[in-house]
């Protein structure tokens, strides 16, 4: 039988229905920005289901800032500050576990004392 010839009905090779021409394999998928996009290998915002692979997903908590408060790039105190949050600003928190604040507040993402936040 030929290579292009469509199989015979006697044939125990499988049809498989395909899109017209065929998948695109085009390389590795392109990730949103973790700035701006929260998502970990642990844990990511529902938003992001479907765009991200990630342990868990959730739905972030509304929260506050209680006290002005550097947005830090990661759980330390001496991480890199991102931003500077005032009392009173918006916080979509996504987990609050050893004394920190994972989430965003704008379009930013990061980490805050977890006594900054409302409860």
């Amino acid at each position: 039988m030929r290579a292009d010839a469509p199989p015979s009905a006697n044939s125990r090779t499988p049809t498989v229905d395909r899109p017209l021409g065929g998948f695109a394999l085009a390389g590795p998928s392109g990730l949103p920005d973790p700035a701006t996009h929260a998502y970990r290998k642990d844990l990511a915002d529902v938003a992001l289901a479907g765009l991200v692979i990630s342990s868990h997903y959730a739905e972030p908590l509304e929260r506050m800032i209680v006290a002005a408060t550097p947005l830090l790039a990661s759980p330390t105190v001496d991480g890199l500050v991102i931003a500077q949050l005032e009392a009173g600003a918006p916080f979509r928190m996504l987990d609050n576990s050893r004394g920190w604040a994972w989430g965003y507040s704008g379009a930013r993402v990061g980490y805050v004392r977890g006594d900054a936040v409302s409860s």
